[in-house]
């Protein structure tokens, strides 16, 4: 197994320019803040930027919480990759995230500066000090089941290899997120809030007569909704079960971020008009 560094200061697009260097060094895996990463995939760890402190974030990239390190470690066996690509803000933290981890020390370091132009770097520094955004190199789908009621944005584009002929061209999807350290503070969705989007959302479905009970199970991946429903009694009966959930799902993950894992209905009541 090869192990490569990809190294920089915090904030100056390592994340963002991670894909494109782990194609162009053939990486079959990428380590970055906490995350074990493979074809767009999180495989395995926690993400730094998902804990609440600068201090938490630190010792998360560094994979400090043995139980945390020995899941990383044990997947990056289990898939024998050739070569491995390291995120790393200096060659020092590169070196203890390999021991840590039990990889080979990198063979080579490659810094931001050898693949970043001047004013890339400038511009990210810009949007980590100024709006506190960070990249995961992973598309959305994959981020919103650790990052559950974070505001989670897709950014997608496309590269052309330094090796490859002229018409190639790649199409890679990342997430910006803003972690609960950043400078621009933190927000909270009480469970009361998502009580009433739920039932709101289910008073905007035909044949729902009335909201009985509506429960919420906060999980850190996620959430579950319990809904207990009057129906009104109509032809289409059969198909507002359905109705609800998908319009719950939907309502719930566009106002809060939340992670849905399941809309559980049950219709208590049936209500007949007159």
């Amino acid at each position: 197994m090869e192990v490569l560094a990809f190294v920089g200061p915090s904030g100056t697009g390592k994340s963002h320019h991670a894909s494109l260097v782990a194609y162009e060094t053939q990486a079959d895996l990428i380590v970055d803040d906490g995350l074990v990463i493979r074809d767009g995939r999180i495989v395995a760890g926690k993400s730094a930027k998902r804990e609440a402190t600068r201090v938490g974030a630190l010792r998360a990239a560094f994979f400090v919480d043995p139980e945390h390190a020995r899941q990383a470690a044990a997947k990056i066996r289990e898939l024998a990759p050739e070569r491995v690509l390291v995120l790393a803000t200096s060659t020092g933290m590169a070196d203890r995230i390999c021991r840590t981890l039990g990889l080979p020390l990198p063979q080579e370091y490659i810094s931001i500066e050898q693949v970043a132009s001047a004013e890339e770097i400038r511009l990210a520094l810009r949007a980590r000090r100024q709006e506190g955004k960070h990249v995961i190199p992973a598309p959305t789908f994959e981020v919103k089941k650790g990052f559950s009621g974070y505001l989670v944005d897709p950014l997608r584009f496309l590269f052309r290899p330094r090796q490859a002929p002229e018409p190639a061209r790649l199409v890679v999807e990342k997430s910006v997120v803003r972690p609960t350290y950043s400078s621009l503070g933190k927000f909270f969705i009480s469970q009361a809030v998502v009580v009433a989007i739920a039932a709101r959302a289910c008073r905007e479905v035909e044949g729902v007569a009335r909201v009985v009970r509506a429960r919420v199970d906060l999980k850190p991946e996620g959430v579950v909704v319990n809904i207990d429903l009057a129906l009104r009694r109509s032809p289409g009966l059969a198909h507002t079960m359905p109705a609800v959930q998908e319009k719950v799902a939907d309502t719930l993950e566009y106002m809060t971020a939340l992670n849905v894992l399941g809309i559980n209905v049950c219709a208590r009541r049936l209500v007949v008009e007159g």
